[in-house]
């Protein structure tokens, strides 16, 4: 086909689509290829162009044009000539259609019966087979959209400090696709969340910012179509610039953009933050075998790391059959004008980055001083936002909690596993249990990192529930479709004598204090703390531990009226106000008192369930289940964010882990003596009921923990 239309030579930035209100320049890498061509259309699903133009210029490996009159809502896609050399490591194919890479909105779903892959299926090396299926009717469509439609200049953005952080992880659909108060139309989209009825559920929590699991637009891996199923969790990213078009409640693919920047602007107004998570460490393209739909038929070499010696195939330190090429400067360039992107459009407010080391994996593995780290440290954007590692991958040496630089948080993998398996009982967790509550300082006091880049979750989306890690002693993942040999085996979890529900009052009473020691030890630790939507109400996915593919009720928030999760509900409310009201559960700066340290000023200062101050042989001892830990509010006081001291409470925090209740005799306190404040056996409790002077000896029960102080304040300060 040949164009009518007239195309000016264009520019080579900034890369994608612009439109600057007369018409668009459309801006394309790709340094293997040997011609680039444009295709317009006139139906997301069409597969006729109404117009096609060939890129003649090109600007360093930067293809480009200006195409006066196009606008806001054309649609269009690019087919990409060059060598189709799988053995060299080049998959250019022409007969795919394939999505811009700086896409800003979609159109159209992908349909696998227009065989989006670049070879045949049933061939022996298929994949080295050039496959000449026409794929434009079943790819979508980038949109071209109005940059000049930025953030809100009134958006109220809250800018919590990280000590004051309580994150929410939460799926936009999961979270309202059940909730009676939202609208039948929005739920389990961006206005569903926006909704007052969640926003005040969200305030009522107590919880700061809204951490969303992948909303780039998602490839559904064609394994899981051909099971019935989708790619829930969305880590499976087809354009990392365009908002995913499933959770909008309109269809009009610039009314996307629209509805998510009217999401975070009221997350912002009822004082949340909007933190996105992020996987730049690999696509929905998969291996070799997988399907050609953008960055492989754009520049395989460029955007993918390939085996050295057999281009062929892909590194994959994912599980997911690629990885970003970061080593190479354009993929940074794609990931950093992402971020920008994010930022600058519509307001978010930091990233969490998915298996986080691949981004810093150079061809020596990971590196600290890796350019993806520079280069948001510098960048004037970039720098100002929350930054929250994933610290892991599956590859070589790529468990690396505590290695990140400066000014990034991390997912506390190490917190996580030492919580669960002390309250589980497991021997010799105390030792560890003591450095996790005040804030991990192995991992993050020597790097100049405070207490607040320890990220602490005891679930999140990835494995069970709070309710089944009470629950299930195994995963029950047979809906999957992978003969439950997904998801992981290690889940340092209980039943308590029932695998799954229970009808036995002391059972599901045990369970019950069980989460509630779980959430009180989370939110009364030193760091970042994090809730799984849905933990607040007891939520199940009966036993399944890798929910990643049901996109159903198995996985979405149950709203129902249920008095238990009410009463669970509330008690975190109370923990989240208690974390708010007393800076002593959320410094700043690490505590001076250490594990086996008995000097009476010290800030923190441990004893042993009879009175005395712990000793190593106590710390050693692989029974010890039980402690108390003295937080003294006046021995070293918190500062505020202008640096002024903030003097606090002195609080006794008490453990008790054995499945039989302990004797402690408090610590010496001043008249009135310690009242208690907190006690998980209760699923709700009267504050300060009870009074202890300095040396008495209390029961606590077994699986139990206490909170006391001295003095009370009701209701905080």
């Amino acid at each position: 086909m040949t164009s009518a239309r007239t195309v000016w030579p264009g520019r080579p930035e900034p890369l994608g689509a612009t439109w600057d209100g007369e018409g668009t320049n459309f801006a394309a890498y790709s340094e293997h290829a040997t011609a680039v061509e444009l295709h317009f259309f006139g139906d997301p699903a069409g597969g006729t162009p109404t117009d096609v133009i060939r890129l003649r210029e090109r600007t360093g490996f930067v293809w480009h044009a200006y195409v006066p009159g196009v606008g806001p809502g054309t649609l269009y896609g690019y087919r990409v000539h060059g060598p189709f050399a799988p053995e060299r490591g080049l998959r250019f194919n022409p007969s795919k259609l394939l999505v811009d890479p700086y896409a800003r909105a979609l159109a159209g779903e992908i349909r696998w019966d227009h065989h989006p892959f670049g070879y045949p299926f049933g061939h022996p090396d298929e994949d080295l087979v050039l496959d000449t299926t026409d794929s434009a009717p079943g790819v979508p469509k980038a949109v071209v959209v109005d940059p000049l439609v930025g953030i809100d200049p009134e958006d109220r953005v809250p800018r919590v400090p990280w000590e004051r952080t309580v994150l929410y992880e939460a799926h936009v659909k999961g979270l309202t696709a059940l909730h009676p108060d939202v609208p039948e139309e929005l739920r389990g989209t961006y206005a569903g969340l926006a909704h007052p009825s969640v926003l005040a559920h969200l305030r009522k929590l107590g919880v700061t910012a809204v951490e969303l699991l992948p909303v780039h637009a998602i490839a559904d891996e064609y394994v899981l179509v051909q099971r019935g199923l989708r790619n829930y969790w969305g880590y499976s990213t087809l354009a990392y610039f365009a908002p995913e078009p499933r959770y909008a409640a309109t269809r009009d693919p610039l009314g996307v953009l629209a509805e998510f920047r009217a999401m975070v602007r009221s997350l912002h107004a009822a004082g949340l933050e909007v933190i996105l998570d992020v996987v730049y460490n690999h696509t929905g393209e998969g291996n070799h075998l997988g399907p050609t739909l953008s960055l492989r038929g754009f520049d395989n070499p460029t955007y993918y790391r390939l085996v050295p010696d057999a281009p062929r195939y892909y590194l994959d330190f994912t599980g997911t059959g690629n990885a970003l090429n970061v080593t190479h400067p354009q993929t940074l360039q794609l990931i950093v004008d992402s971020l920008r992107y994010w930022v600058t459009a519509f307001g978010v407010d930091g990233f969490r980055f998915d298996l986080a080391v691949t981004l810093a994996r150079d061809g020596h593995g990971f590196d600290r001083g890796a350019a993806f780290f520079d280069i948001l440290h510098q960048d004037p954007v970039l720098r100002r936002v929350k930054l929250i590692a994933e610290p892991w991958d599956v590859g070589d040496g790529g468990y690396r909690v505590g290695e990140f630089p400066v000014r990034w948080a991390e997912w506390n993998g190490r917190y996580r596993d030492n919580v669960r398996r002390f309250w589980r009982g497991d021997p010799g967790q105390l030792a560890d249990l003591a450095t996790r509550l005040l804030g991990s300082s192995d991992l993050y006091e020597d790097d100049g990192r405070g207490p607040w880049a320890s990220v602490n979750f005891v679930t999140c989306h990835d494995g069970f529930t709070l309710r089944d890690l009470v629950s299930y002693e195994r995963k029950h993942n047979a809906a999957n479709g992978e003969d439950n040999r997904d998801g992981t085996d290690e889940n340092f979890s209980a039943n308590y004598g029932v695998e799954g529900p229970t009808d036995d009052p002391a059972i599901r009473a045990l369970r019950g204090r069980q989460m509630r020691n779980f959430l009180a030890t989370l939110l009364l630790s030193q760091g970042t703390p994090m809730l799984l939507h849905g933990d607040e109400r007891g939520r199940t996915q009966a036993g399944n531990n890798n929910a990643y593919c049901q996109d159903n009720p198995l996985t979405w928030v149950d709203w129902g009226p249920n008095d238990e999760a009410s009463a669970l509900q509330g008690f975190v409310a109370r923990l989240t106000a208690l974390r708010l009201a007393h800076p002593i559960f959320r410094r700043r700066r690490f505590f001076r008192g250490r594990p086996g340290r008995d000097s009476a000023d010290e800030d923190a200062l441990w004893f042993h369930p009879s009175g005395r101050p712990m000793t190593d042989d106590d710390w050693a001892d692989p029974q010890a289940r039980a402690v108390a830990l003295r937080l003294s509010g006046e021995a070293m006081p918190e500062v505020d964010e202008r640096g002024r001291p903030v003097i606090d409470d002195t609080f006794l925090l008490i453990v008790n882990a054995h499945a039989e209740p302990h004797v402690f005799l408090l610590p010496p306190a001043p008249a009135p003596g310690w009242r208690r404040l907190l006690d998980t056996e209760a699923a709700e409790d009267d504050p300060c009921a009870s009074v202890w002077p300095g040396g008495a000896a209390v029961e606590v029960p077994g699986r139990t923990l206490w909170l006391l102080v001295h003095p009370c304040v009701e209701g905080g300060r």
